[in-house]
């Protein structure tokens, strides 16, 4: 299910840890990203092997791997690990202030 919210504000307890939930922020489709060890993090989602929205994918660690053809992305930088898939994919920097996460589809993060 798509969300669409301004600033992709959500609840903390709407995505648990180890989960991910496809957002739309403005006209761009993010894959927020609840990681084991307690991160947040928003890549696009959509693969750049093909059109595959990531968020319905596997999350184990900090990779997200491509439901469709396997590909596998770092959620914390983009970086594309394996292919088919050659180009990473953009990180949003994410922001989590009490129990709400904001995601800047404007701000890329440092490094």
């Amino acid at each position: 299910m798509t969300q669409a919210v301004d600033e992709a504000i959500l609840q903390c307890s709407e995505i648990p840890k180890t989960e991910m939930r496809r957002v739309m922020v403005g006209e761009v489709a993010i894959c927020l990203a609840h990681t084991e060890d307690g991160g947040w993090y928003a890549i696009d989602d959509t693969c750049t092997h093909e059109d595959c929205s990531l968020s319905e994918g596997e999350l184990s660690d900090h990779l997200v791997e491509c439901p469709c053809h396997g590909s596998r992305f770092d959620v914390r930088t983009g970086e594309v690990l394996n292919l088919p898939a050659v180009i990473p994919v953009g990180t949003y920097r994410v922001a989590v202030t009490g129990d709400q996460v904001l995601v800047d589809v404007d701000a890329k993060p440092v490094g």
